[in-house]
């Protein structure tokens, strides 16, 4: 296991355990979310409870897929598809002049934007690099990771985690949008 794919698996892990916790903390917090996806009218309107608890049920299962590294890979995966999902919603949304809030972690009312297609399309591509490493490390007799590598490893996708999950707050600072909460 190289350190790009530790990086990487911790990143996508972090990032859906926040996104999960912000829409199953409590009722209100997930309530919320099922009408910023019936406010994106990307679906017919009836669907999106159906949609809200699929997205739920979906990154659970990333969540744990990803804790257990026996199925990790598949949990990356999924994680990539999710993210795909995510981001064709975004893009269809923002083309019909849709700018619902982003209830990605819960707690932010800031209208989804190009920002938040370019986080997407990020995560995807640390996703997608994990995915690429483990299967090199797999052709390869690649060292084992030293513990304190490990660690830094695991502090920087910790920090990454935050800025993604933060990234409503970091963009206000560069433009004249304040984040609402």
């Amino acid at each position: 296991m190289t350190y790009l794919q530790i990086g990487s698996w911790a990143v996508l892990l972090g990032v859906f355990v926040v996104a999960l916790a912000g829409k199953i903390r409590k009722r209100a917090a997930f309530d919320e979310f099922r009408a910023s996806i019936a406010a994106l009218r990307v679906l017919p309107r009836r669907w999106s409870l159906p949609v809200a608890v699929a997205v739920a049920a979906t990154e659970a299962t990333v969540v744990v897929l990803l804790a257990l590294p026996i199925t990790a890979l598949v949990g990356v995966s999924l994680a990539v598809a999710l993210l795909a999902a995510f981001t064709t919603g975004i893009v269809l949304a923002l083309r019909q002049g849709q700018r619902a809030p982003c209830r990605c972690f819960g707690a932010s009312a800031t209208p989804l934007g190009p920002t938040h297609v370019v986080r997407n399309l990020v995560l995807m591509a640390v996703g997608s690099a994990g995915l690429l490493a483990a299967f090199v490390s797999e052709a390869t007799t690649a060292a084992r990771p030293h513990p304190a590598g490990v660690a830094v490893t695991l502090a920087t996708a910790a920090v990454a985690v935050l800025l993604v999950v933060r990234l409503d707050d970091l963009t206000a600072l560069f433009t004249s949008h304040a984040p609402t909460r």
